[in-house]
């Protein structure tokens, strides 16, 4: 886990669009795939709302093996989506997911502290954007505060699916690796963040611009979204290839080298 410069965070950036233009057939249909099964969960009552949370670190790791069939030429097939629900990897990345969702609960109620539960408010849609109640309220330290609170686990939760389902880390290993690996680089994990922030704001405002604030512009918004979702998986594939090498477990067999026999 070598230090990085900061640029290295654009050239993931950049690598992310590489790796999507070589199949975004396939990379969109696995993504799609994805979004169908969250809506089906979607109708369970009460863990409808939290599974597509737990689940992310399980789904995460089908996205991260479909970039690294791109890396060995290998076509994406769908069956990679339940990648993440094979053992012994699933209970360890439903754990994950479990501390995930418990983090950001923490960030989320803490900054009730500070804006009285606005924060809390918007997120559940008891509260407009444009509400007067918003324009009154702390709501931006608030949101600053659960920013502060959930980056340290979000620090340990970036690589530690991969690093569970391909390293064979135990959990806790795996989110101190992660934890370390993005302190390390933190230039360059800065430079990734506010390129992908300012590129998705500069999309937006753009389809804004030319088409006005209409339904065509939002029917514009949703493909944009799902090819910059699907984008983005695919840098931080870049990042962990990077990082921590290409996972040769996901090498066509005749590219394996055989072991040496030993005399």
């Amino acid at each position: 886990m070598n230090k990085l410069p900061a640029i290295t965070g654009w050239q993931w950036v950049k690598q992310g669009f590489s790796l999507f233009r070589q199949q975004p057939g396939g990379l969109s249909t696995l993504f799609l795939g994805y979004m169908f099964i969250m809506l089906f969960f979607g109708l369970i009552p009460v863990l409808g709302q939290l599974l597509p949370v737990i689940l992310v670190p399980v789904f995460s790791v089908a996205f991260m093996r479909a970039c690294a069939f791109i890396d060995y030429k290998r076509r994406i097939v769908p069956a990679l989506l339940v990648s993440g629900f094979q053992k012994p990897a699933f209970p360890q990345l439903f754990a994950l997911g479990m501390l995930y969702l418990a983090v950001a609960a923490l960030a989320v109620g803490l900054s009730a502290l500070v804006d009285d539960g606005m924060f809390i408010q918007l997120l559940t849609g008891r509260v407009q954007a444009n509400s007067p109640e918003l324009r009154g309220s702390n709501i931006g330290s608030a949101i600053l505060l659960a920013v502060l609170v959930y980056l340290p686990g979000a620090m340990g939760f970036a690589f530690a699916a991969p690093l569970i389902y391909w390293q064979k880390m135990s959990l806790g290993k795996a989110i101190f690796f992660s934890f370390f690996s993005v302190l390390r680089s933190i230039k360059a994990f800065a430079v990734f963040a506010a390129s992908w922030f300012g590129m998705t704001v500069l999309a937006s405002q753009l389809i804004l611009l030319i088409f006005g604030r209409n339904q065509f512009a939002m029917t514009l918004m949703m493909p944009m979204s799902v090819i910059l979702t699907v984008v983005l998986h695919c840098s931080f594939y870049a990042a962990y290839r990077q990082i921590f090498g290409q996972p040769e477990a996901e090498a066509p067999a005749a590219l394996v080298q055989p072991e040496t026999p030993k005399e």
